[in-house]
Parts: structure tokens; sequence; C-alpha cells
């Protein structure tokens, strides 16, 4: 079975890989010359733990390959995936869909008669259908298979998901999709991976109803963080307990700046928009969305409170990337929150183990520091913004000997109050009581 994969973003150069180290010739599509290079060099585009490794491996082997000839690549194929971004359309909210239809009616010149088309892009509810008929007109005597297969790719242990997933998604509205679908994840069988197969429509639900769930979580647990901060609870002892009835679960339930990345900002904002164009509204989601990004701006006040001067003082921003094991920074919490520090007239010192590069570029007025020990050097307070483990064994005494002042701030809760006794630090968190 050969495989094309269109786009080498994030999903596609993963499931691309992967599946190439499932024993299957991938082609990996992209129109951008530089990436499609860099990557037949052996050169990993994304920062993605495992990656490198696999794709040189499977490159090595000749089962990966990499072109900007979408023709070519589709002509030979017999599942021809889509990959390519579904950014947030600005007026609405909802996923944007150019690039998909671009794509689609790109594949639909090329294809051989039974090829199937599969969406791997998040993309609105109706989309595959819509795709089909795209399809259809412009070949209308080729017959091929439409299906709705989306991702669920935790970026910075994207390999693990794929490998291991919780399940594999399977939208199809012919035996011939089911069927191939099947076969290109029949090597997860042996991990007895569940296979959830249904409609376009479901499928394409499944994806957005999971991730505002887990939205959902995440702006839960914060809201009861800043309630045990009113009454004097602590929220990791209340999540603990909560999150031992199964019918809740542990995952998703640790405090912190609020959510960003690519996935649950876009997605959130996408079914909030669905629902009010179906007259569905999705209520929940919408308050989700408000209150993430009102939780953002509230951390960034937050810090400026325990300056007595702000626009006299320094703060170190320890993690800018929106989670840890990645680059990426798109809409994370440290990009508002620093950017309210300096508006307030705070000096930023800022470290993080991969994304500099990119924050740099996205943030103006920011000293980019080589550790975390650089960055607190001088400063008033310090912020860890993301949980990385570089900074869950920091030497504390030594921040402390560091700095000008004396506040810590753990907007992850990476550390426990005990940890901080004997250096000197004033330690605050999330949903605890203040220590120092």
């Amino acid at each position: 079975m050969r495989i094309s994969m269109i786009g080498t973003g994030y999903v596609g150069l993963v499931s691309g890989v992967c599946f190439a180290e499932f024993g299957y010739h991938v082609n990996c599509v992209d129109q951008n010359h530089g990436i499609i290079d860099r990557l037949n060099g052996g050169e990993l585009t994304i920062y993605e733990p495992g990656l490198e490794d696999l794709l040189r491996k499977n490159v090595a082997e000749g089962r990966l390959t990499f072109t900007t000839d979408l023709a070519a690549a589709v002509a030979e194929s017999d599942v021809v995936f889509i990959a390519v971004g579904t950014p947030s359309r600005r007026g609405d909210g909802e996923a944007d869909l150019q690039y998909i239809f671009a794509a689609a009616e790109a594949i639909a010149l090329a294809m051989r008669p039974n090829t199937t088309v599969v969406i791997k892009s998040t993309a609105t509810v109706g989309t595959a259908a819509a795709v089909a008929e795209r399809i259809a007109a412009a070949r209308p005597d080729v017959p091929f298979s439409m299906v709705s297969n989306p991702e669920f790719l935790r970026e910075g242990s994207a390999v693990e998901d794929f490998m291991r997933p919780d399940r594999v998604v399977v939208g199809a509205r012919d035996d011939n999709g089911r069927a191939v679908m099947q076969r290109v994840y029949r090597p997860l069988y042996l991990r007895e991976t569940p296979l959830v197969v249904t409609s376009l429509e479901n499928a394409e639900l499944i994806k957005y109803a999971s991730n505002a769930f887990l939205a959902m979580k995440v702006t839960f647990i914060n809201q009861l963080a800043d309630l045990c901060e009113r009454v004097g609870g602590n929220v990791q002892d209340v999540a603990k307990a909560i999150g031992m009835d199964r019918r809740i679960g542990s995952k998703f339930l640790h405090p912190g700046p609020g959510f960003g990345g690519s996935c649950f900002p876009k997605d959130t904002r996408a079914f909030a928009a669905i629902g009010r164009r179906f007259e569905a509204p999705q209520r929940l989601v919408e308050t989700v969305v408000a209150e993430n990004e009102q939780r953002k701006k509230r951390m960034g006040e937050r810090i400026l409170s325990f300056l007595a001067e702000p626009a006299a003082a320094t703060v170190a921003v320890l993690g800018v990337s929106f989670k840890p094991n990645t680059d990426d920074i798109r809409e994370a919490p440290s990009l508002d929150i620093i950017a309210a520090l300096t508006a307030a007239g705070v000096t930023v010192r800022a470290h993080d183990p991969a994304a500099m590069a990119a924050a740099s570029r996205a943030l103006d007025g920011v000293a980019w520091c080589g550790s975390p020990y650089q960055a607190a050097e001088g400063a008033d307070a310090v912020a860890l913004l993301t949980d990385w483990n570089a900074y869950r064994a920091l030497d504390l005494t030594r921040i402390a000997g560091l700095m000008r002042g004396r506040i810590f701030f753990d907007a992850r809760n990476v550390y426990q109050p005990a940890d901080l006794t004997d250096t000197g630090l004033a330690y605050h968190s999330v949903g605890r009581p203040p220590i120092g």
C-alpha cells in the first residue's frame, strides 16, 4: 500500500513518518521547497521528541520520501491523506477550509480510480461531504472513497500517541473506505487498539467534542483553584480526590495560567461557532473560550500585583512554549503575560529550553537568557510558566541568591511548599496557600 500525505506540518509530518514506520511507502507532499529540501536531508522541521530518529531511519530504508510534486505522488497512491492547516477564520471563529479545498481539487485531478481520500485535518462538520462533492464534480467518472480520520496527537508525545492511541476514529460512507482504513491501521490491531467506525459527520464531531471537553476540564480546575485560594483550600488535594472518581478521571485536572497551543483555542472557538451556525448553541464551550482568555489576562495582573514598582522591576520568566516538550508558542499564555508585563514597564528576562527562537520573533523587548539561572540574575520575581523537566529540580537557594527580590510565582504548581523551606523565597502558586 502506498500513501501520500498532503501537508508536512505537525500532523502531516508525524503521521507520515509513523505510517512509514508501520512499513508503508509514504510520500509526504508540501509546496514549500525549503521544507522539502530540509526533510529530504534528514532535518526535522518541527520540534517533537523521538521523531527525528524515525524520520532518518525510514528515509534511509526507502519507505519515506518528500516531494513538492503533488500530482505525481497522488497518481501512484492508494490512500491520500489531507493534513493541511485549518486556522481560525476571522470573524466567526470557524475553521478556515481553503487549504483543504485547494488540496482536494488538486487530488481530484491526479488520483487514480478507487483512491481513498482521507481528511486528517481538524475540519468543520460537513467538510468531508463537501470535499467529496467537489472531487466527484471534478472527476465524475472516477470512483473514490471519502473518509474522515481525525488526529488526536499531543505535542511533545505525538509519536507515542500515534503508535499507542486510545482509539482510532474512522468516518466513512462506503465499505471500500472502511476496509481500506482497517488495512491502514492493521498494525495497531496487535495492540488491540479500538477502531471506531462511524459516519463522516460523527467523526468530525468526535474530534471537536473531545477537545472541547478536555478544555472544559482545564477551565473547571482553574476556576476551582481560584475558589481554593479564597477559602484556604489546596486545589491539588481536591483535584486528587475528585480524580479518583472513575467517572471524572485525573487527567487535565492541573491548574495553570490557561490553555494554549494549536488545538484547544482554535477548536473550542470553532465548536462554539458550529453550534451557533446550526442554532444549537454550545454555551459551556463559549464560556470556556471567554474564561480562558480572561485567565491569561489575570495571570499577568497577578504577577504585577507582586511588584511594588512595576516600571522599575525585573521579572524572570521560565518557559514560554504553551506546554513542555515543544517549541510551539501559538496562543501560549506566556505571550499574553509577557505582553502585560512589558506594557507596565517591567523588564522581562526569559528562558525556554526550545521555544526562544520562535518567541523572540513574536515578542519585543525581552532579554533572552541561556539558562534559568541567568534569567534570575537581578530579578525581583521569578514566574515559572511552563513545566519543563528542566525546571523541576532547580537549585532554589541559588535562584534566591541571584535575585534582587524574593518572589517566586509557580504558575504550574511544579514545587511543593516544603521545597521552598529555608530558601528565603516567598512562594506563590495556583490554588494553594502562599508561604514566606
